[in-house]
């Protein structure tokens, strides 16, 4: 059996943190996709509306994925496809087929929805397709179905919005304008914040209504989000939506960004305490995160640690708040770092200029060895993946958790990670962690 002797070539899929220059340190070109799927993708963000039917307009090979998600998520009754064929576009009948199509589709559904989430795809975009047209005759066939337009369009993904951020935005365009009640809106999450994380515990105190669409079971109880006047958004990408929607139905948007830093939780806590007129002291949140890192410490030792940006939008933020309770952080999976991370990049540049900063899409990451020399705890299943280690912690997007009661819990799942071993193959291959699935 052959073996390699020489070490193994990562230029341009591996940089030392300390040598990153931009941004986006890796040259963008042909992408490698690890199979890690926990992130939930458009069709299971669209889920999120309660009883909407999902419709995609788009070219066979195209739907693939997303038929493939709404199977495995058992979802198959909410959703359904229109298939651009060829003729389709020699004929110029692209309008003629939406309409037509969604028309079939909602005559041969038991019942009408409540809203139904149409996704057209590039070929609309390049064919110069009428869509506000195909949408105004849609509504003027099924007056009681809201519609709104939303996008499978992957030549967005590096300008302007990418289809993330639009779907996030889009989740919200179904509200309609009503009576407000000073009632506050997270938005843009895939799962509910933490009761106990200091951001539900402030608005909880005011007495204000608190609206997530997470928790949301009827589509009445969905429309009741636009009730609120304050809109909080904490994930990145649904900044976007959270500042339309505020735009649009009026109110206060706070955008409160996701940190494990105690400097920018605390901003954050006061900057929500003002906006809401009330007052909150965190020290006692902050004490208790302060041990279970401590505690967590003694357990993992010199275990080393590989983080990637699917657990959390904030990566060099989770990194150096572990490097300062001593934590040995050795590995972040990032394929950029983004705007609201760049100041804790500089200082992990200062202070730990050795981490290796690995791409996650990078051809190489193919073929790169899937194992480590040494104990290592990954946080998020890429991280689990390339790292090949079986113990893992496994989240997405934060996983609920936001300030130092967020620093308390992922401390307690990094020891229970620690303690368990657990195949990576048998957890990171099922879409949309947190969802329905079949497998």
């Amino acid at each position: 059996m052959l073996k390699r002797v020489t070490p193994d070539d990562t230029s341009g899929a591996m940089v030392r943190l300390g040598d990153v220059k931009t941004a986006a340190p890796f040259v963008s070109g042909l992408e490698y996709g690890a199979p890690a799927r926990g992130v939930w993708n458009i069709v299971h963000i669209g889920m999120l509306i309660p009883g909407a039917h999902q419709i995609y307009v788009c070219a066979g090979n195209c739907l693939r994925g997303v038929v493939l998600t709404a199977a495995e998520m058992n979802a198959q009754s909410r959703f359904s496809t229109i298939t651009i064929k060829e003729n389709n576009v020699l004929n110029g009948d692209m309008e003629t087929l939406l309409i037509e199509g969604v028309t079939d589709i909602l005559h041969r559904l038991p019942s009408l929805p409540p809203a139904v989430l149409v996704f057209t795809s590039c070929i609309h975009h390049f064919m110069g397709c009428d869509l506000a047209l195909c949408y105004r005759e849609l509504r003027k066939r099924f007056p009681g179905v809201d519609f709104t337009d939303c996008y499978m369009n992957p030549i967005m993904r590096k300008s302007g919005l990418t289809p993330d951020q639009l779907m996030r935005r889009q989740l919200y365009s179904l509200l309609k304008p009503r009576a407000q009640d000073d009632g506050v809106n997270i938005l843009g999450n895939c799962f509910p914040t933490d009761e106990t994380s200091e951001l539900v515990k402030i608005i909880r105190q005011t007495g204000r209504p608190l609206r997530d669409i997470t928790v949301c079971k009827t589509y009445d109880a969905y429309q009741e989000m636009a009730a609120s006047t304050f809109h909080i958004a904490y994930n990145p990408p649904a900044r976007a939506g959270g500042e339309a929607l505020s735009n649009r139905l009026g109110g206060t948007f706070l955008y409160l960004p996701l940190s494990h830093t105690a400097k920018t939780i605390r901003r954050n806590l006061q900057t929500l305490c003002e906006a809401l007129g009330t007052s909150y002291d965190p020290s006692e949140d902050e004490a208790r995160a302060e041990a279970a890192l401590l505690h967590a410490k003694k357990l993992l030792g010199e275990t080393e640690i590989a983080i990637d940006y699917t657990a959390t939008p904030a990566p060099m933020s989770l990194a150096r708040c572990l490097l300062e309770h001593g934590f040995r952080v050795t590995r972040i999976y990032a394929d950029s770092i983004t705007a609201g991370d760049q100041e804790d990049f500089r200082w992990l540049q200062e202070h730990a200029p050795d981490i290796a900063l690995y791409a996650t899409v990078q051809v190489k990451l193919r073929v790169l060895p899937r194992e480590t020399q040494t104990p290592t705890l990954a946080i998020g299943q890429k991280a689990a993946y390339f790292t090949g280690t079986r113990h893992f912690v496994n989240i997405v997007e934060g996983g609920g958790m936001y300030g130092f009661d967020g620093l308390r819990r992922l401390a307690e799942l990094m020891e229970e990670a620690h303690r368990t071993e657990r195949d990576a193959r048998d957890f990171i291959q099922q879409k949309g962690l947190g969802c329905d699935s079949c497998l």
